[in-house]
């Protein structure tokens, strides 16, 4: 995919997914990381971090690492929810409704796959086990147990995971029986890595938040950078004018990519490649 030419020109907003491409393997960015963001963003360019963790997930990314910069934004949930750094306000949200997201669980009890959601402010279990706890040797949202999921039968929930260790093969299956009825629903599965299938509205995705956050901004999507490794990456690469996908990209990622990074997210990929951008 070719960049439109006007992508190369005047400020713009990046929109960066973060496991496997912002970050390192320690969930972490490099010094070198850090000089660039700070010489991109004091150039008037947005930073966006996009992800399909939840919203506090990514919010304590921007915290640990202590990224201040002004304008900034987070997208959670593949693209369900965007907020406002500078004010802590949502700008938007799209939802599962209730009733699909308990579809979606017992589909899930029915293949013997670990499924959870998630509430405004913690993961929904129903149950405490392996997959959970591998989960969160990530994510550090607190967990509550719960068989019902009363806590969103009013606002429903902004994505599933359903996650299956080194069993993508079972993950596959789930997706072949569950997809008659995804795209009834208008709902959209896709893998963030082997393990883990996400699954949200279809309305949602990484490339739906790009256009969105771009309209609210009166920013053409022409002006945004997109950066991400895996599939559920693909979209808003595909939405943004110029899409870059990392070294350690799957390859259908790179084949919907502008452009491939020389280096891994270990070594500051993203980073070398904005440099030539800005």
């Amino acid at each position: 995919m070719k960049a439109h030419p006007e992508a190369f020109h005047r400020n713009k907003i990046l929109f960066t997914d973060l496991d496997g491409t912002f970050l390192n393997k320690e969930k972490q960015i490099g010094d070198y990381t850090r000089e660039v963001m700070d010489t991109f963003t004091k150039a008037g360019n947005k930073l966006v971090l996009c992800s399909g963790r939840d919203i506090n997930s990514v919010r304590s990314v921007k915290e640990y690492l202590h990224l201040d910069y002004p304008g900034m934004y987070l997208i959670g949930y593949n693209g369900g929810q965007i907020v406002e750094c500078d004010t802590g306000k949502t700008l938007y949200r799209i939802a599962l409704t209730y009733e699909q997201v308990c579809h979606i669980r017992e589909a899930a009890s029915q293949h013997g796959l670990h499924f959870h959601t998630y509430s405004d402010t913690n993961i929904l279990s129903p149950c405490d086990d392996e997959e959970l706890h591998f989960y969160q040797r990530t994510i550090k949202t607190p967990v509550i147990f719960s068989q019902d999921l009363h806590e969103i039968r009013d606002c429903g929930a902004c994505k599933c995971l359903v996650i299956a260790i080194d069993r993508h093969e079972e993950l596959e299956a789930f997706v072949r029986d569950l997809s008659s009825w995804a795209e009834q629903e208008q709902i959209t599965m896709v893998f963030s890595n082997n393990n883990y299938l996400e699954i949200f509205p279809s309305a949602s995705g990484k490339g739906a938040a790009v256009r969105k956050l771009c309209e609210l901004l009166n920013i053409s999507p022409l002006l945004s950078i997109a950066a991400g490794d895996a599939e559920n990456d693909i979209s808003m690469i595909e939405a943004a004018g110029i899409g870059i996908a990392m070294y350690n990209a799957s390859d259908d990622v790179k084949a919907a990519a502008t452009m491939v990074t020389a280096l891994d997210n270990n070594h500051d990929g993203l980073a070398r490649e904005l440099l030539d951008l800005v």
